[in-house]
């Protein structure tokens, strides 16, 4: 990313023996840092017999917790995990109360750092408390910058002063040249064009200092400026934020962003302090000490976080994510180009690869693994919504499935059960929603990608048998991901309505799964409509049942969203989801066979008209639903131009009564649908007839097994 006036290439790197790996307990005799991450921390013990712990004696803490309990360096009757989190240990004789030590206690009135011998034995009990995943990083941040123990310096991604670059296997570093160059206890390697860092065996980094990259030096004119923008409301604005967006949307670490607030805002990347506060203004009217006051100016505040995230973009960080995650969550500000930006810059940071063994802190490994992940859904369904092809590949995706211990254990109030139970449901809708975009990449590569679509036109009239095929595994996946919902994020759960007052963000999984069938189910109409007088009758029957009772339970949900749902946080891909229901339902009404069929679908798109209409979500400007019923009218408007449809007359069709007992069948099975038909009932009333879960109608499974057979469509798919 540096050019070669800020980054000047250097000679061929000095070849020298690979010195034998350092270990910090063979040196002191107790465990490193890294040791109690790999072990200590997390129950894994490493074997080694000159570890320290307690062996046969556990303390109450560690016992209650079962986690292994391992002795302090500096105290020998008390353990890490009770130092961590600042409870006596019961292996203490005369415990002495612990006070949590900021970095700000070390740094003389001069700003400069000047820990005594005693400083440094408080610090090493500092970096012993970062080991767990709620650990706050600011205090490796700070200390990495000012001179403590080289062994502090352990982030990789969130350090102040220098920002760090992927070497990947073809660049002009030779992976066996680097394995020969002299690292020290810190894995570090001091280079003429840089420092090597590296964190595994295979995986090294560059880190540059920030004072190379363009426009270092209006780093702090631009971030004084953000905070003068929305002075005096920043914290008000901070807690909004984590109330409403950070539930369902935990990309920071809570903790650490509150605790470098309350020291300065100038301890943060401009761009991710813009992205906070612009995405917390949208509920602005939702709060009671903002709602009375004049708002900020909004223009000028995104101005400078779109050009300081430009300048970020040349020293990027882990916070660089998160800003252009956060801007393309607000309204009109997901853009297909920026995500492409983002991608590179997680390439970049090496968020594509596997960092569990790394030998970085816990709580930033979790971290990792979370923005992968959200890039992973922005990148996915931005694809979705621009219709454009995705940027990342399953063959260079080695990120882990996310875990319980990825989510830092700090975000909440452990005595506020409603709190706790608020994070919980959105890191449950965060894990799922993950999952769901699995199952959408797997559709856009199946049916969406260029090759894909060719190969459906070249098999001609084998085209639908062939989508059908492709498409029976993927709806099983989804029936799966649908009935395996925990309970906490469904609509119809009484804890999903346990606080009236509490904004819920549950509602956009739940469209996100409709978006996802409506994806699967436009392929299959398509290709239906694309040669109907060589698709068999029942076939085509059974496939536009299923659709329709996708669109009717699509259609169903929306009208039962509550306001607690609409005010709540919605994902950036949500207003397009919105509109693809329309747009499926204008796709049914323009291949509807008969007259009946395309008056019936007329009726109910413009009773979702009507539904979005009321639905609109306040304060976000054009509201959250505007934009599916701009999409609606021009769908609708087009099919106005669509010729006249037949009278299809069910006691005159000849192709029916021919069809006698196997349509009587498909009539069975879909009754309670033509019963919905007939009234006219609003969009409220058909939750009896086709449940939410709409993969229970069994016009999809007869669908797959009668008409998708498997033989032969492998040797057409290749």
């Amino acid at each position: 990313m540096a050019n070669s006036s800020v980054v000047p290439r250097t000679a061929p790197i000095a070849i020298a023996p690979k010195p034998s790996n350092f270990n910090p307990r063979s040196r002191h005799g107790t465990p490193g840092i890294n040791d109690v991450y790999a072990g200590g921390m997390n129950g894994n013990d490493s074997g080694d017999s000159d570890t320290p712990s307690s062996g046969s004696f556990l303390c109450a803490f560690c016992m209650r917790r079962k986690i292994k309990c391992v002795m302090s360096e500096d105290d020998d009757s008390s353990c890490v995990s009770c130092q961590a989190n600042g409870v006596e240990c019961s292996l203490n004789q005369s415990p002495q109360p612990l006070k949590r030590k900021l970095a700000r206690d070390f740094v003389d009135d001069s700003g400069r750092g000047s820990p005594g011998r005693h400083d440094n034995r408080r610090l090493r009990q500092e970096a012993f408390s970062l080991s767990s995943t709620a650990a706050s990083s600011s205090l490796i941040e700070d200390m990495a910058n000012f001179g403590g123990p080289a062994l502090l310096k352990r982030t990789l991604g969130l350090q102040n002063d220098r920002f760090s670059q992927y070497i990947g296997p073809t660049t002009d570093f030779e992976p066996s040249l680097i394995n020969l160059s002299p690292f020290d206890p810190q894995d570090e390697s001091l280079l003429a064009r840089g420092t090597l860092r590296k964190v595994s065996d295979q995986d090294t980094f560059l880190l540059l200092p920030d004072s190379t990259a363009p426009h270092y030096d209006r780093q702090i004119e631009d971030v004084d400026e953000i905070e003068r923008l929305v002075s005096p409301n920043g914290r008000n604005l901070i807690d909004l934020y984590f109330d409403v967006v950070h539930p369902s949307f935990p990309i920071i670490q809570k903790e650490v962003f509150l605790e470098k607030y309350e020291r300065s805002y100038r301890e943060f990347s401009p761009p991710l302090l813009a992205a906070v506060y612009l995405l917390a203004i949208n509920w602005w009217d939702q709060s009671e000490d903002l709602s009375s006051q004049p708002r900020p100016n909004v223009k000028e505040l995104e101005r400078l976080m779109r050009s300081s995230l430009a300048d970020a973009m040349w020293r990027p960080k882990l916070s660089t994510v998160q800003a252009g995650l956060l801007l393309s969550q607000r309204p009109e500000g997901d853009q297909w180009a920026p995500t492409a930006q983002l991608v590179a810059i997680a390439q970049e940071l090496g968020l594509h690869l596997d960092c569990s063994h790394w030998k970085i802190p816990l709580w930033e490994k979790g971290l990792r693994k979370r923005l992968a992940w959200a890039l992973y859904m922005q990148d996915k369904w931005g694809a979705l919504v621009h219709g454009r092809p995705s940027h990342i590949f399953g063959s260079n995706w080695i990120v882990q499935p996310l875990l319980p211990g990825d989510f830092p254990e700090a975000d909440y109030d452990e005595e506020d059960a409603e709190e706790r139970l608020e994070i919980e449901r959105g890191r449950t809708l965060f894990v799922q929603m993950v999952q769901l975009s699995q199952i959408l990449a797997e559709i856009l590569d199946t049916f969406y990608t260029l090759q894909a679509m060719q190969n459906v036109t070249n098999a001609g009239a084998q085209g639908i048998h062939l989508v059908l095929s492709l498409a029976k595994p993927i709806q099983l996946k989804l029936k799966e991901w649908y009935s395996s919902i925990p309970a906490v994020i469904r609509m119809d759960s009484s804890l999903s309505a346990m606080s009236s007052a509490r904004l819920s963000s549950i509602g956009h999984i739940h469209l996100a799964y409709f978006a996802t069938e409506i994806t699967l189910h436009r392929r299959i109409i398509r290709s239906l409509a694309a040669d109907e007088q060589a698709v068999d009758f029942y076939l085509l029957q059974i496939c536009r049942s299923a659709a329709k009772a996708r669109l009717i339970s699509a259609m169903d949900f929306v009208n039962r969203l509550t306001p607690n749902h609409l005010r709540a946080f919605w994902y950036f891909a949500s207003k397009t989801n919105f509109a693809l229901i329309g747009t499926f339902g204008s796709l049914l009404w323009a291949t509807s066979p008969g007259r009946e069929e395309a008056d019936w679908y007329q009726r109910r798109l413009a009773e979702y008209r009507w539904t979005l209409s009321v639905s609109s979500k306040p304060g976000e400007g054009k509201g959250l639903t505007m934009f599916a019923m701009g999409m609606l009218d021009i769908s609708t408007g087009l099919l106005k131009k669509l010729p006249e449809k037949p009278e299809l007359s069910r006691s005159g069709s000849t192709v029916e009564m021919d069809a006698g007992r196997r349509q009587s069948l498909l009539s069975m099975s879909m009754s309670g649908m033509r019963m919905e038909f007939q009234s006219g009932m609003a969009s409220g009333d058909v939750s009896g007839a086709v449940s939410p879960g709409s993969q229970s109608d069994d016009s999809s499974d007869e669908m797959y097994e009668t008409f998708a057979p498997t033989s032969g469509m492998a040797s057409m798919r290749d």
